[in-house]
Order: C-alpha cells, then sequence, then structure tokens
C-alpha cells in the first residue's frame, strides 16, 4: 500500500520550488495510492487536485480544500459519492470509470453550487435507463454531464420526465447490486483456493508456477480484482529487486589515492570540466559543467590544499592541484546562468608571473589547444648587470664610428671643430692623392 506522505507531495511540487503551504496544483497520479490522507491540512490553498488512476476507494479527507475547483479521480475504486460538500469552489469533478452505482448520490453534490462539469461516464449507474434525465434534473447548476453541454431544452425535458427517471434508475441499482454481490462471492471463492494452494514465498519455482497461474486466470473489472492485480505486481517487482541485489557482484572500489597518499585526478561522473591556473596569479578556478536544473542538495564540494572533491549524484571528480590552496577562503557557487558549479580557491603563494592565452577562441572545458604567453612582472635584473664592471654602455656605442666629411667641414666653419694643426715632422707630398 502507498500512503500519501511529506516526501511524496514535495517530490511532486518541483514546479512550486518544493513549498507545501503555497501549492495550487498537485498531481499524484499513478501511484497505487489507495487512501486519501494528509492533502486536508498541507496543502489549503489547492485549486487542481489529479488523483487519477490510483487504488482509492472513498471519497475523504478534503472537507478544507475551500479553493479547490478541479477534482480528478478517474479510474479508482470509488462507489459510493461522498464528503464533498466542503468543496465550497468545485468547478469540475471526474469520476470516469469508477465504481458508483446507485446515481442517487449525485444528490450530495447539491451543495457545490459552483459545480459546473461533471463526469460519470465508465460508472456501473451510466448503463441505467433515465441516468441523464435524473443528473440533470437533480443538479440544476450543472453545464456539462459527461463532455455533452446541457441545453435549455434537455433541462425542461428531464424536470418532466423526472419521476419517471427515478424510478428507472432505482430499478437499476437493484439489479447491479444482485451483480455485485455475486462479483464478491466470486472473490472470496478465489481468495479461499489461493489459500489453500499458495506457496511458500522461498521456492522460486513455486513463485513462477503461481505467478504464470494468475496472469492466466481470467479476472473482472471490479475494485478487488483491480486491487489483486496492483498487490501482485508489487510483489513480482520486490522479488525482482531482492534478487537483483543476491546477484549484484561487489564492485571494484573507487580509488582516489595512492598507496603513499598522492591523490589520483578521477571523473566517475565523466562531466566537462575546466581547471584554470593561467589567468590569475592568485586564485585557482574550477568549472564544472553540471546540469543547469540539477538540484544543488545533490552537489557535495571538498576542497584540501592539494586536491578538489567534486561529487554530483554520488559520482566524482577529484582533480590534483598543481600547488597549496587555502581552504578556509575558498568558495563555491553555481552560475545562475547556466547552472555550472564555480569553486574558487586561493594559492597560498601567489605566482610571479602571470599566463595569458594568445588564442581567445578556444573552449574553456578543455577543446582545443592552449598557447600561454609569459609576461613578466616587476623589473628585472640581466646576467650583464650582476657580472660586468667597466666604462658606461653609452661608449660602446658604435653608431659614431664613421662621419660625414660633408658634416664636418660644415661645423669646422661654425668654429663648432678646430682643424688639426700639422706635426712638426710632416711632408706635404704632392703626388699623393687627397684622402677623400
Amino acid at each position: 500500500m502507498v500512503r500519501i506522505t511529506i516526501e511524496l507531495i514535495r517530490k511532486r511540487s518541483e514546479h512550486n520550488e518544493g513549498e507545501i503551504s503555497t501549492l495550487e496544483e498537485l498531481s499524484l497520479h499513478q501511484e497505487n495510492i489507495e487512501k486519501i490522507e494528509l492533502i486536508n491540512r498541507l496543502c489549503k490553498d489547492l485549486r487542481i487536485l489529479l488523483l487519477q488512476n490510483n487504488l482509492i476507494s472513498k471519497l475523504e479527507n478534503l472537507s478544507r480544500l475551500k479553493l479547490l475547483e478541479y477534482l480528478n479521480l478517474a479510474l479508482n475504486n470509488i462507489e459510493v459519492i461522498e464528503n464533498l460538500e466542503g468543496l465550497e469552489s468545485l468547478k469540475k469533478l471526474d469520476l470516469t470509470v469508477n465504481f458508483v452505482g446507485d446515481v442517487r448520490d449525485v444528490k450530495r453534490l447539491r451543495v457545490n453550487e459552483h459545480l459546473r462539469e461533471l463526469f460519470l461516464i465508465g460508472n456501473p449507474c451510466t448503463d441505467y435507463e433515465g441516468y441523464r434525465e435524473y443528473v440533470v434534473a437533480v443538479l440544476p447548476q450543472l453545464r456539462e454531464l459527461d463532455g455533452h453541454e446541457i441545453t435549455r431544452s434537455d433541462r425542461i425535458k428531464a424536470m418532466q420526465k423526472y419521476a419517471e427517471a427515478e424510478g428507472d434508475v432505482i430499478r437499476g441499482y437493484w439489479n447491479y447490486q444482485e451483480i455485485r454481490a455475486r462479483q464478491l462471492d466470486r472473490h472470496r471463492e478465489k481468495r479461499e483456493r489461493a489459500t489453500i494452494t499458495e506457496v511458500k514465498d522461498g521456492e522460486s519455482d513455486g513463485d513462477e508456477e503461481a505467478t504464470e497461474a494468475f496472469w492466466n486466470s481470467r479476472s473482472y473489472h471490479t475494485p478487488e480484482d483491480r486491487r489483486e492485480i496492483a498487490d501482485k505486481v508489487r510483489k513480482i517487482e520486490e522479488r525482482k529487486n531482492r534478487g537483483l541485489e543476491k546477484n549484484d557482484a561487489p564492485k571494484c572500489a573507487l580509488k582516489l589515492f595512492s598507496p603513499e597518499g598522492r591523490p589520483y585526478n578521477v571523473n566517475q561522473a565523466r562531466i566537462p570540466f575546466g581547471l584554470n591556473i593561467e589567468d590569475d596569479p592568485e586564485i585557482i578556478t574550477l568549472e564544472v559543467a553540471t546540469y543547469r536544473h540539477l538540484d544543488t542538495s545533490l552537489l557535495n564540494v571538498d576542497v584540501q590544499p592539494n586536491y578538489v572533491r567534486v561529487t554530483i549524484k554520488g559520482k566524482v571528480l577529484q582533480l590534483t592541484l598543481p600547488c597549496e590552496i587555502l581552504t578556509d577562503k575558498s568558495t563555491a557557487k553555481r552560475n545562475t546562468v547556466t547552472g555550472n558549479l564555480v569553486i574558487n580557491m586561493p594559492r597560498m603563494s601567489p605566482l610571479t608571473t602571470i599566463t595569458k592565452r594568445l588564442n581567445n577562441s578556444t573552449n574553456k572545458f578543455g577543446e582545443g589547444n592552449r598557447s600561454p604567453k609569459v609576461i613578466k612582472s616587476g623589473s628585472t635584473i640581466t646576467k650583464r648587470e650582476l657580472l660586468e664592471i667597466g666604462p658606461p654602455a653609452t661608449d660602446l656605442d658604435f653608431s659614431k664610428i664613421y662621419k660625414d666629411p660633408k658634416t664636418l667641414k660644415q661645423a669646422a666653419l661654425k668654429g663648432n671643430l678646430s682643424e688639426k694643426k700639422a706635426s712638426d715632422d710632416f711632408v706635404d707630398d704632392p703626388d699623393v692623392p687627397p684622402l677623400e
């Protein structure tokens, strides 16, 4: 038996950020629920409640839902329409394919003044003579019955034939009671035979034979058979799960550290990531491409001095860091646009060099080649300045080794340069050509 719990309601209220008290729409379909409970006290602001395709046999615990406008209980085991007087705002009620046998129960819906649509198709009562005329006459506030509009002429005819229709539905209900009694007797005999031939759960061969016999036996459209089929399916699933647990081979333990204690690089989650150690000399940044709509409660971050570990839904991403970092100053945040997890880890000793990428089009999650360019920060000292001793570097300027004669003559005329006097032993030989 599946019960309505706070965890189940919170699971089905993800569209409302998991907030239950302000929930306006709740869908609990196909959960094999057998009883309505807890919703009455926790979700008083509900406007839409969907409980179709369950095993609910009784309408109960709904009286406090004063704002509820749409109630869907199709494909359940409901036999009596009751306990809906407190639904003051109810506009649409869907009881398709249930087991309502006494159509006179619809009189209890007169107090639901805002009720406009009612669906009873698929119930035994819809096969009675005078069914539609009786419901139209009893519920004047209805606008549609089983998806068909109720016109003014339909209502006049229904009021004229009300007495006759009431007699027809009463006789139809008497016949259904006899059919229902035979169904209960048949189910009781079937249960007695199953009890006699029941095989113990420990014998797997007997379980297989009993299961095959059950599916080969004839079933009927009754509340008891629907419940029995659901129980059988649940037991088969539980037996399969137990078998899987026994047959599961022990998985290899994930190794995160070497025998010497050195952390390994592990990407069990197989998720893209980018470890940026180049752009900032003081901070190492790790960006993990987590799913945008992944709940943050499924992420766990563990930052250590020489490695970082991110656990995503039980899968581990562990990376060794190139240097020690400050764990107490590290931060982890989700990107509000992409949903990625961004972890900033300050270095314990900032770098003296800054690296920059030459190619800005590279993918930050490792797609593409990086070409770092190193730019030195601060003043640098060369070997020449440390080892050489001598005249200033300007004496070794060879750019002035040659002087233009024209420039020298012009300078001489202006008095900037004085011509050199010939030495005493100089002999001017006319046969020697002048030096140009």
